[in-house]
C-alpha cells in the first residue's frame, strides 16, 4: 500500500480515470492521498449512464446502469426531502420539479452521486402544467467543479390570473426565462395562445435544442412538433411521420440534428431526422429482435415504451418499465440491456420509472 499511496497525483488521476463512479468512490476512501487525489483531479466517466427514477412514491431512490460495467446499482434521494422527477440533465447534474403539487414555483438541481441539492430562485408567474425547455449555452470540457452555462424557459400552463367574467385560470401566454450567469427569471417574450394551449395539454415536457430552438413533441393523436426560435421569439408547427398512427413518439438529438423516435404496429420502431425543407427522412430502424423482445409480451406493442437520448454521444435507449430491459443504441451500435431486476443479491420490484442520461462526477460543483 505504500507504493500506492505515494504515487505522484498526476499518475494517480490517470489511473482513476479508467474507475467509474462506484469504483471511484470506495477508492477514494482508501486513504487520505487517493481522497485528495480525486478531489483535486476530478474525473467524469466518458460514457453516459442510465438513470431510472421511480414515478410512483416508493421509497426515494433512483436506480443507475453502468454502461461499462454493465451492472445496476441504486442510489438513495432522501437527501431530497420531498417527491422530484427529472426534467433534463445539464452536464452531470438534474434539473429537476416537485411532484406533489401540479402548480410549478421552482425548480431544483441536483448531484445523485456526491447528494448535492439546491433551489433555483421561484418563477415570477406560477403556473400549472407547463412544458419546461433547456438550453446548453456553452460546455465545459474537462473544468474542475463546472456546471455548463445554462438556460431554462417555462411555457404555456394555467396561471391564476383575472380572467374576463370573473377569477379564473387561463392558459399563460408569457415566456418565462432563467439565466444561470445572473440566477434570476425573467419574462422575454410571449406565445399565440394555440400554442400555449398545446404544450399545457399535450406535452410531456422532453425536449431538444437544435441551434437557437427549442422543440416538443406533443403526446395527442395525431402527433406533432412545437418549436420555439428564442432568438427571434418565433414559433411554428411541423407535422410528423405516420401522426395518426404512431403509439409513442419521442424528440432525440440524433448526429447534430431534430430527430423522432416513434414505433407502430406493422412497422416496429423508426427514427426520422428532420431534414432541409423541414421534411422528415428515415434514418434508421431498430432491429426486429430487439423490438419484440421491448414490446409488450413480444408482439411489438408500444404503447408503454418510452425513449430518452443524449446530446453529446448519440445515445438513445428506450425502455418500458425498470425490470423490462432496454433497446439502446450506442454510436449507430444497436444492443439490449437487461433490467435491473437485482443488485448485490437482493431483489429489485419491477415499477415504472422515467429515465435520463446523465454524465455522473463525485467531483463537488460550485453551484451548490
Amino acid at each position: 500500500m505504500s507504493m500506492w499511496s505515494n504515487l505522484p497525483f498526476d499518475v494517480l488521476a490517470n489511473i482513476f480515470s479508467l474507475l467509474s463512479p462506484d469504483s471511484l468512490a470506495r477508492a477514494r476512501s482508501a486513504c487520505k492521498n487517493w481522497h485528495t487525489c480525486s478531489k483535486t483531479y476530478p474525473t467524469t466517466p466518458s460514457s453516459s449512464w442510465f438513470l431510472a427514477v421511480p414515478i410512483r412514491n416508493q421509497r426515494p431512490c433512483c436506480y443507475a446502469h453502468n454502461p461499462t460495467t454493465d451492472k445496476w446499482h441504486i442510489l438513495s434521494l432522501d437527501f431530497l426531502h420531498a417527491h422530484f422527477r427529472p426534467i433534463a440533465p445539464i452536464g452531470s447534474l438534474f434539473l429537476l420539479r416537485l411532484t406533489n403539487s401540479t402548480t410549478l414555483q421552482k425548480l431544483a438541481l441536483c448531484n445523485p452521486f456526491t447528494r448535492e441539492f439546491r433551489y433555483l430562485p421561484r418563477l415570477n408567474i406560477p403556473r400549472t402544467n407547463p412544458a419546461v425547455g433547456v438550453v446548453i449555452l456553452e460546455q465545459n470540457h474537462g473544468g474542475v467543479n463546472k456546471v455548463p452555462s445554462f438556460r431554462v424557459y417555462v411555457v404555456g400552463g394555467m396561471s391564476g390570473a383575472l380572467a374576463q367574467g370573473g377569477s379564473t385560470s387561463t392558459y399563460e401566454s408569457d415566456v418565462e426565462m432563467y439565466d444561470s450567469h445572473f440566477d434570476t427569471w425573467r419574462v422575454v417574450g410571449s406565445m399565440p395562445v394555440e400554442f400555449a394551449v398545446r404544450l399545457t395539454v399535450w406535452t410531456p415536457n422532453e425536449n431538444v435544442c437544435i441551434n437557437e430552438t427549442l422543440y416538443w413533441v406533443t403526446s395527442a393523436r395525431a402527433y406533432s412538433v412545437v418549436g420555439f426560435d428564442f432568438g427571434s421569439n418565433g414559433w411554428m408547427e411541423l407535422g410528423v411521420p405516420m401522426a395518426e398512427r404512431l403509439e409513442f413518439a419521442t424528440l432525440v438529438r440524433w448526429n447534430g440534428a431534430l430527430a423522432l423516435v416513434g414505433g407502430t404496429c406493422g412497422v416496429g420502431i423508426c427514427i426520422w431526422e428532420l431534414c432541409e425543407g423541414r421534411v422528415w427522412g428515415l434514418v434508421d430502424k431498430v432491429p426486429v429482435e430487439l423490438g419484440l423482445r421491448l414490446g409488450s409480451s413480444g408482439k411489438g406493442n408500444w404503447e408503454n415504451v418510452k425513449c430518452v437520448g443524449n446530446d453529446n454521444e448519440d445515445v438513445i435507449c428506450l425502455y418500458r418499465d425498470l425490470g423490462s430491459g432496454m433497446v439502446v443504441c450506442r454510436r449507430g451500435i444497436w444492443g439490449w440491456v437487461d433490467g435491473c431486476a437485482y443488485i448485490q443479491g437482493k431483489q429489485v420490484l419491477n415499477c415504472t420509472i422515467r429515465g435520463t442520461l446523465i454524465h455522473p462526477t463525485l467531483a463537488p460543483s460550485f453551484v451548490f
